[in-house]
């Protein structure tokens, strides 16, 4: 088989970066008065995927034992994670930007799909500040403990992306985080549900 050891860390960067180099061009050729507004929703869209596949690598890995795909995910999630965060941070800044004032802003923090995005991009900051390897040295347990917390993050999101415009289009959403939920699902099933050895044999 071959080798995924050609997406080295910086060529890893350059791809994760591509949709946000595309978004920049848009924002500084585009003659379209509303581009800024038009860009909210395809970086925050880029943000929740890269966070799917970011949560997928270990049942992937669980799942396909033996697998170098799966493996080389789960060996370099953080670099997805990472991603994840700066274009929510892109997602977040262009929101800002489109608002324009801090009246509009605080008007909105009551919707569901406001409050939603604004308490999951609080818990992507300490994940994203914590990712480099110091922290997980000097923070030990206490690192896989906030790890944990991405899980809410990716509820708040799934909630975030589904109550756009009054729930009507919800599907989009629910069809990104649908596989992601199966391999939790699958993942919850092997370490606590599924039969023991001694079971089997009793």
């Amino acid at each position: 088989m071959p080798r995924l050891s050609f997406l080295s860390p910086y060529w890893l960067w350059l791809v994760l970066a591509l949709p946000a180099f595309g978004m920049i061009a848009e924002l500084l050729t585009s003659d379209n008065a509303r581009i800024v507004h038009i860009l909210v929703h395809p970086s925050g869209e880029t943000s929740a995927r890269l966070l799917i596949i970011t949560m997928m690598a270990t049942p992937l890995a669980m799942l396909f034992k033996g697998w170098r795909g799966p493996q080389w995910l789960k060996k370099n999630r953080r670099y997805f994670g990472v991603a994840a965060f700066a274009y929510a941070a892109l997602h977040t800044g262009l929101y800002l930007v489109d608002k324009s004032t801090l009246e509009r802003i605080v008007s909105e923090l009551p919707r569901l799909y406001i409050w939603t995005g604004w308490i999951a991009f609080a818990i992507f900051i300490p994940l994203a500040v914590t990712s480099m390897d110091y922290f997980v040295r000097v923070m030990g347990p206490r690192w896989k403990t906030l790890q944990r917390t991405t899980y809410v993050a990716a509820i708040l999101t799934l909630l975030h992306w589904a109550s756009l415009h009054n729930w009507e289009q919800p599907l989009g959403a629910i069809v990104h985080f649908a596989p992601l939920a199966m391999l939790e699902a699958y993942r919850l099933w092997y370490w606590y549900l599924r039969p023991s050895k001694a079971k089997a044999l009793a």
